[in-house]
């Protein structure tokens, strides 16, 4: 498992996405290159817990877009789960499936080895893909609300901007 520290560049991957096509971290970044990234892992579609919180990311996706944040959520479930789950959720952002753990583990996911499933986990990158939030669980509970990413990021850009014009 690896240890990703705040303000390190995260591991760029390639994943393939429910709708075909194949996501390309690095490709993702410069297509958003003056956005943040809110990466969401969760343990698969077959999880009710996971599933209300994908809804919730859902209905408040005008508000990421306001605040200039993209959405990208992972799973280790199979592609074809993963696809009947937002087409029934009527999810908009990117899906992706890591069925192998490779990407799971490279952000330092815990991985439930028992249940072969990643835990929850959130993190924000910033415009440059450097690590400035990250919560991980080891259970299905706790995970931060979108409101509260939401504001995580906010909170962070004005200590920033604090900084900046101190100095």
């Amino acid at each position: 498992m690896a240890d990703l520290q705040l303000g390190n560049r995260v591991p760029n991957f390639t994943l393939p996405g429910v709708t075909g096509e194949q996501f390309l971290l690095e490709s993702h970044l410069e297509k958003h290159r003056d956005a943040w990234h809110v990466v969401v892992f969760f343990r698969g579609s077959w999880s009710l817990e996971c599933r209300l919180t994908l809804r919730e990311l859902e209905e408040e996706l005008n508000d990421f877009h306001t605040q200039n944040l993209t959405l990208t959520a992972i799973s280790a479930d199979d592609k074809d789960a993963l696809e009947q789950m937002v087409v029934q959720e009527r999810l908009s952002f990117p899906v992706l499936s890591d069925e192998f753990f490779s990407i799971t583990d490279a952000f330092g996911v815990f991985i439930n080895h028992h249940g072969q499933h990643g835990e929850p986990a959130s993190f924000i990158l910033n415009e440059h893909g450097e690590l400035i939030f990250q919560q991980k669980q080891t259970g299905p509970f706790g995970r931060p609300s979108p409101k509260d990413l939401i504001q995580n990021v906010q909170y962070i850009k004005e200590q920033r901007q604090k900084r900046g014009n101190a100095s």
